[in-house]
């Protein structure tokens, strides 16, 4: 396979959608979500996310990325006002209308009804779940941190309840998202579903990981 050599003066000189859609595949297969919001009128908002970040487990917190706010951000004005918000794993019978919440539509146009996905709530969390989702959780905004280096922000939550198929949750706790059917990404429109290797033992100096089996 040939290689090609880039320097930080290409990028700079690619096409801005080449540039955009180049380094957004860089970082390799994502974990791409529905974030599910709702402003204070009872407005409802869904957006795909592929900038989502595991904080930490004690206590549990995720985080997001949401772009410049150049233009009217309705996740990140929701979040704000109404202080939660939920994530949902995408399957391989949602991907295309998840994908179609990337669209501008207006506020007053919940992504929800243009895309046919099924808005779901629950008592701990204002904010809808995606019916149509298997593993999907809520959270409760903590923080948010504004980066200066390219002005996007860094939203942080707190998970508050969890929804996941029994019988994907291993002895050992560890969530088997490709039996829930989880799918990936790369860059921006590039959707995979996966195929695990293997589950390795914890790695200790001087010791070769060997691969768990797990119980039928």
């Amino acid at each position: 396979m040939k290689t090609k050599h880039f320097l930080q003066q290409d990028i700079e000189d690619m096409e801005k959608l080449n540039r955009a859609a180049f380094i957004n595949s860089l970082s390799g297969f994502k974990s791409v979500s529905l974030v599910g919001t709702i402003d204070n009128l009872g407005q409802t908002n869904l957006a795909i996310f592929n900038s989502i970040i595991h904080i930490g487990a004690n206590p549990a917190l995720i985080g997001i990325i949401i772009r410049p706010n150049s233009v009217n951000r309705h996740t990140l004005e929701n979040i704000i006002e109404s202080q939660c918000f939920t994530i949902n794993h995408i399957n391989k019978d949602i991907y295309k209308k998840a994908h179609q919440t990337s669209a501008r539509y207006p506020k007053e146009i919940s992504e929800f009804e243009a895309t046919g996905l099924t808005p779901e709530f629950h008592q701990k969390i204002k904010s809808p779940y995606v019916k149509e989702s298997h593993i999907k959780f809520g959270l409760q905004f903590v923080e948010r941190h504004d980066l200066k280096i390219n002005d996007t922000i860094l939203i942080i939550g707190k998970v508050i309840e969890i929804f996941v198929p029994e019988q994907c949750i291993a002895q050992d706790g560890v969530i088997d998202i490709e039996k829930a059917g989880t799918i990936t990404a790369s860059g921006l429109d590039c959707y995979y579903s996966t195929n695990r290797l293997a589950r390795l033992t914890y790695a200790k100096p001087n010791t070769f990981p060997i691969e768990i089996i797990e119980p039928i």
